[in-house]
């Protein structure tokens, strides 16, 4: 089984603005969260905590606690830490989404673009319903592009013999990714109320000199890098392969590349939802 990746918060937050949108668009969409002005939420997969501090903008007397398997982006991310102007507060912790239960009961359970690296998430589902409070919410979004050229040609080189003895598996990580009405269905199942999932298809102008292969370098490609780690001779021509066959598939054009990202979304209430109107 590969190992987890190494991440980099920094060449995360290269596209900050693009990976945040989606996130904010979850976040207009969700309504009548228990806990008045000071709900408790858990961010699953916090990363950076960039779009942690999202959730204190939207309510500013949130107690709210980022979850994150990784320590470099735990480093960055509690550079948010502390007490928020409105009177609520950050705070972030080391946690596997894989296997987190939570330990006290939250108003409101988000992750964004961080479930994809779960395999057997929607079966996290149960145990984390079942600690949100009484109209609870459950809420994410999954990148859904892993049939795009970008991913598609990732998983192709990795199976290719060159690379397969090293890096067969690191290509093709998010077979697991469930559609909009399979998420759906998952959730009625289960007992959740006023379900809600759709994708959204974000047609994003990328600048700058091979933008679609930095945008990778910050989530797809890291399976890749952290394999190849210790090989740097080896990394680089594999980025350099991987590099040529996305100049192909997305050509720059007068005004930047053109990268089109598929986004999924899901939101899900606990009990009834009359109690918390």
């Amino acid at each position: 089984m590969p190992a987890a990746p190494t991440w980099d918060p920094y060449q995360y937050l290269r596209h900050s603005t693009h990976r945040t949108r989606p996130f904010l668009d979850l976040l207009a969409r969700i309504t009548d969260v228990p806990g008045g002005d000071a709900p408790r939420i858990a961010d699953i997969g916090c990363g950076p905590g960039n779009v942690t501090t999202l959730l204190a903008d939207r309510w500013p007397g949130a107690r709210i606690t980022g979850f994150d398997s990784s320590p470099d982006m735990l480093e960055a991310a509690r550079e948010h830490a502390g007490p928020t102007p409105g009177g609520g507060a950050l705070d972030f912790r080391r946690a596997d989404a894989a296997v987190w239960t939570p330990e006290e009961p939250f108003d409101l359970i988000v992750s964004n673009a961080a479930l994809q690296w779960v395999p057997g998430h929607a079966d996290r589902f149960p145990s984390w319903l079942a600690h949100l409070t009484p109209g609870g919410v459950l809420a994410f979004q999954v990148p859904g592009n892993f049939t795009a050229p970008s991913h598609a040609l990732l998983a192709e080189l990795c199976d290719t013999p060159r690379w397969r003895a090293r890096l067969e598996g690191h290509g093709r990580r998010y077979v697991h990714i469930l559609s909009p009405a399979e998420y759906l269905e998952r959730l009625t199942e289960i007992g959740c109320t006023d379900v809600d999932a759709w994708e959204s298809t974000y047609v994003q102008l990328l600048q700058g000199e091979d933008p679609v292969l930095d945008w990778t370098k910050g989530t797809a490609l890291r399976p890749v890098l952290t394999a190849l780690e210790d090989d740097p001779a080896a990394a680089r021509e594999f980025v350099a392969q991987y590099r040529d066959l996305l100049r192909k598939a997305y050509p720059a054009g007068p005004h930047g590349t053109v990268f089109p990202f598929r986004r999924i979304f899901a939101i899900a209430r606990a009990g009834a939802p009359e109690a918390t109107r």
